[in-house]
């Protein structure tokens, strides 16, 4: 749904880092901590929402500040298309856009573009699509586009294969040093339960990392650099201790692998997609 632009969206905010090999290699090995290791400073695919996700959340703030009450982050949705993976060592300038901002029962709705410019040119070599609730915000003006991207179709389909993991909280706490998301609902079962939850919570994104790495093992060969682009939906919160099941449904090339990620109590991560790229791709 599109609504008439009645604000203008805030100042794109951009900042420049560097993608160290040690921040690259601490990630990777977060993601696949069930997972034989792969080799150093090979970046997961995901690694482009871990260099998006500070400026994102700055941008929440901003957009946030005038609000009377609390506001909470949802995260709903994420879709990542990659020319290539970040390059160890590289300089990359983050920069952001807001796409647009939706009413909703809860708050407002707010997409976000984040795209990644590395040394090789003017064109990114990621580009970010984050939507999220911003539960309690009420004073934000609908304006621009909240609706994501399709995603790609398969051709066809192929065995379906699965995989199931039982993340701990030592896994959850390794992923949040190594990914820079701190929030103590991953990382405090009293900050955890204060929020609605019942113990610490596994990161979205550590489950849809982990998903992306059994794609990558079983249908490119290990090779994380052929991953084109991913995209998910968010339902419901995962818990350690409980085991969490990945459906992986390749189509007849697996050039688009389809996944979901559940736990007994249902899905937990759904509509999901990884497009790969055939052959050989540039790291």
């Amino acid at each position: 749904m599109t609504s008439a632009p009645t604000s203008p969206p805030p100042p794109s905010p951009v900042r420049t880092l560097t993608a160290d090999e040690a921040s690259i290699t601490a990630y990777r090995r977060a993601a696949r901590l069930a997972l034989a290791p792969a080799e150093p400073g090979r970046a997961s695919p995901v690694h482009a929402f871990v260099l998006a996700h500070t400026v994102a959340e700055e941008t929440v703030t901003a957009l946030t500040a005038g609000e009377a009450g609390p506001v909470s982050v949802v995260h709903l949705g994420q879709d990542i298309r990659l020319r290539r993976p970040v390059r160890a060592g590289e300089q990359v300038t983050v920069r952001l856009d807001v796409l647009g901002v939706r009413k909703e029962p809860r708050g407002a709705r707010v997409a976000l573009r984040v795209r990644l410019h590395g040394q090789d040119g003017p064109q990114p070599f990621a580009e970010l699509v984050i939507s999220a609730l911003l539960v309690g915000a009420t004073a934000l003006e609908p304006f621009g586009d909240v609706t994501g991207a399709a995603a790609p179709a398969p051709v066809g389909a192929g065995e379906p294969q699965s995989a199931t993991h039982e993340p701990t909280a030592e896994w959850i706490s390794a992923y949040a040093h190594a990914s820079g998301d701190l929030n103590p609902i991953h990382l405090d079962a009293a900050a955890a339960r204060e929020a609605g939850f019942a113990s610490v919570i596994a990161h979205g994104m550590s489950v849809v990392a982990l998903a992306v790495e059994e794609a990558v093992d079983r249908f490119a060969g290990g090779d994380a650099a052929r991953v084109r682009g991913l995209g998910c939906r968010f339902s419901a919160p995962v818990a350690p201790g409980v085991p969490l099941e990945i459906v992986l449904q390749p189509d007849a090339r697996a050039h688009v692998v389809r996944f979901t990620c559940k736990t007994p109590a249902g899905a937990a991560v759904k509509g999901g997609w990884i497009e790969f790229a055939q052959g050989g791709a540039d790291a």
